[in-house]
């Protein structure tokens, strides 16, 4: 199979969607490996590597959609890209289709077949292709809370940890998944007062077994939510409902409770984010302001650091990337059903019910397409 890796053009995403050890792992089983030229400058791979590696450099990212079967990235396609992908070829990569009309159309009318790292699920119930961007943003996030509560940026001007004779800054996380769980965990660790919010009481007493003493949990409902927000210098989002849109969890009329220059960092923006006034923002130009209160919603917070996020996603991509390439999408799908739960799209029918759900467009069952 040819496997085709074009440079990511989203503002400020460095990432690039396969990496040197990948493209020798495919060539070495008989596949072409196609990089546009420059593809992994901004994660620290240059064309070298990937010649080294096996893989044939072409310059322009129209030359790899044409000849490419199967295109591997990092982001969502963007409009530019989505107009050279072609009926019958291959898209692996993240999608969100669910707040995302517009592309979900546009591959609908390629006639490609668009598998979604963000779907594929494995035997626990896991995400494991979405587990380690999670991680990393997950991890971010304190990071670039803090930096957002300096008030050269608008923030309250507090230091999360505090110092001795001041209290450190209070720091709820909403929803105690990966992203919630790294959260709580470096935001703990530069010295932050942290409550963790999720519904799942297995999950609550899972992190209290394990993190008891470092951080707090509660059991998340609206009630607790108005009562911690009054204290809260910060406020992650963390949640997510695979596939579908996030829900709105802090309302706008919520805001006047705040404290004014409290942060809300919204790691579900991908997903539409989970607070009401989130608009999805650039690395170049992060943050905004509303009535008082500083948003974070960066869209791909993982490309701020583009070579750890592009080795522990390739590192989690491979093996289904070279499934697909080794068998096809239909026998790989056929073999591995977690697999076949990333199916989004396939030659004009949507494939993913709960995005078909947030869009209003019918759906098919993936199991009668392979």
């Amino acid at each position: 199979m040819k496997i085709g890796c074009p440079t990511e053009i989203k503002p400020q995403e460095f990432r690039v969607g396969i990496t040197p050890n990948a493209a020798q792992e495919a060539t070495g089983r008989g596949h072409e490996v196609i990089i546009q030229a420059g593809a992994g400058i901004g994660a620290g791979f240059d064309d070298a590597a990937y010649e080294a590696a096996g893989a044939t450099i072409i310059d322009t990212a129209a030359e790899v959609f044409a000849t490419a079967d199967m295109i591997v990235k990092v982001k969502e396609p963007q409009a530019a890209e989505r107009k050279m992908l072609r009926e019958g070829q291959l898209l692996f990569t993240y999608l969100h289709l669910a707040p995302d009309e517009a592309q979900t159309r546009d591959l609908l009318a390629s006639g490609c077949t668009a598998i979604a790292y963000e779907t594929v699920t494995d035997r626990s119930g896991g995400l494991p292709l979405l587990a380690p961007m999670s991680e990393v943003a997950g991890r971010l996030a304190p990071q670039v809370g803090a930096w957002t509560l300096q008030k050269a940026n608008g923030g309250r001007g507090v230091l999360l940890g505090g110092v001795p004779g001041v209290g450190s800054a209070r720091v709820i996380v909403i929803g105690g998944g990966v992203v919630g769980t790294h959260a709580a965990r470096i935001a703990a660790g530069m010295g932050a007062d942290v409550t963790v919010l999720d519904r799942s009481l297995p999950r609550l007493r899972y992190l209290d077994d394990v993190f008891g003493g470092v951080f707090k949990t509660g059991y998340s409902s609206a009630g607790l939510l108005e009562e911690l927000l009054p204290q809260a210098d910060m406020v992650i989002g963390a949640v997510l409902i695979p596939g579908a849109a996030a829900p709105k969890l802090v309302r706008r009329d919520q805001f006047g409770m705040m404290k004014p220059g409290a942060a809300l960092v919204d790691v579900a923006i991908d997903q539409g984010g989970c607070f009401e006034t989130s608009r999805a923002t650039t690395h170049q130009d992060p943050i905004y302001e509303v009535d008082g209160i500083i948003h974070y919603c960066v869209a791909n917070m993982p490309g701020a650091v583009a070579r750890t996020s592009t080795l522990a996603l390739g590192n989690a991509t491979m093996p289904f990337m070279l499934a697909l390439a080794d068998k096809g999408w239909k026998k790989a799908c056929a073999d591995d059903a977690h697999l076949l739960n990333g199916l989004n799209v396939h030659a004009g029918q949507l494939t993913y019910a709960a995005v078909g759900e947030a869009l209003g467009i019918k759906t098919v069952d993936p199991e009668t397409l392979i």
